[in-house]
């Protein structure tokens, strides 16, 4: 069930990228020129991108992924090219409409299916794999793991994720972030520490058959995500 702040915070990541940020995000998701700030965002977000591709079977034909928060569609197309049936689902129509407009035509007809709507959205259906790459470090800690189980519940083998971890470099980060006009800001970010969140996960009954696996971080510049791999017992 999803909570009131799951709901809230929902609404304001829709509106700040379909809105507020939707042509910062389509610059900052090409090979435009960008701000040194947002060039080590783009960077990091490239070497994240890597990481969970990394996590993922080398040959995913017949298997069925789940890009949960998909964005531009950039880790959804290097699943698709490895075989894989993709689901890449995000909130914003911007996005997805960008999303669709840069899918590379040899990529193949079918290959991924880009859906405006809910990652939790039980009618997507049922995967192999689920990744969600910076798709919930917008939300406070009792709403992230619950999502988690929820993508969780629809996984059959791995489901993989970042989180913001709890710094002193990323907290230095949000204080800034402070000073921006409020119109400018992207929501806030809700950094977690790594071994609370694991508490977490491992308390939560709905994950009783997973079992955390790999875990790493990626910090470039303004970019600090940490990922962690759920895997199926």
């Amino acid at each position: 069930m999803l909570t009131a702040t799951y709901q809230e915070r929902r609404g304001q990541l829709l509106t700040y990228f379909d809105r507020t940020a939707a042509e910062a995000w389509s610059r900052l998701t090409s090979d435009a020129p960008v701000s040194g700030i947002r060039a080590t965002v783009r960077a990091g977000r490239d070497a994240m991108r890597r990481r969970l591709l990394g996590w993922l079977p080398a040959d995913l034909y017949g298997r069925r992924v789940l890009d949960a928060g998909c964005g531009t569609g950039a880790l959804a197309v290097e699943a698709a090219r490895r075989g894989a049936r993709v689901t890449a689902v995000d909130l914003s129509p911007t996005l997805i409409g960008l999303a669709r407009e840069r899918s590379p035509r040899d990529l193949g007809v079918g290959r991924v299916d880009f859906l405006v709507g809910d990652m939790l959205d039980p009618a997507l259906g049922r995967f192999d794999h689920v990744v969600a790459m910076d798709s919930l470090i917008h939300y406070r800690a009792p709403d992230a793991v619950q999502a988690v189980a929820g993508l969780a519940a629809r996984a059959e083998a791995s489901l993989l994720f970042t989180f913001a971890p709890r710094t002193a470099p990323l907290a230095l980060m949000h204080a800034v972030g402070r000073l921006f006009p409020r119109g400018d800001r992207a929501p806030a970010i809700e950094p977690v520490g790594p071994a609370a969140l694991r508490q977490r996960l491992g308390a939560e009954p709905a994950l009783r058959d997973w079992f955390a696996g790999r875990g790493g971080r990626t910090a470039t510049g303004f970019y600090i995500s940490e990922a962690l791999e759920l895997v199926r017992r």
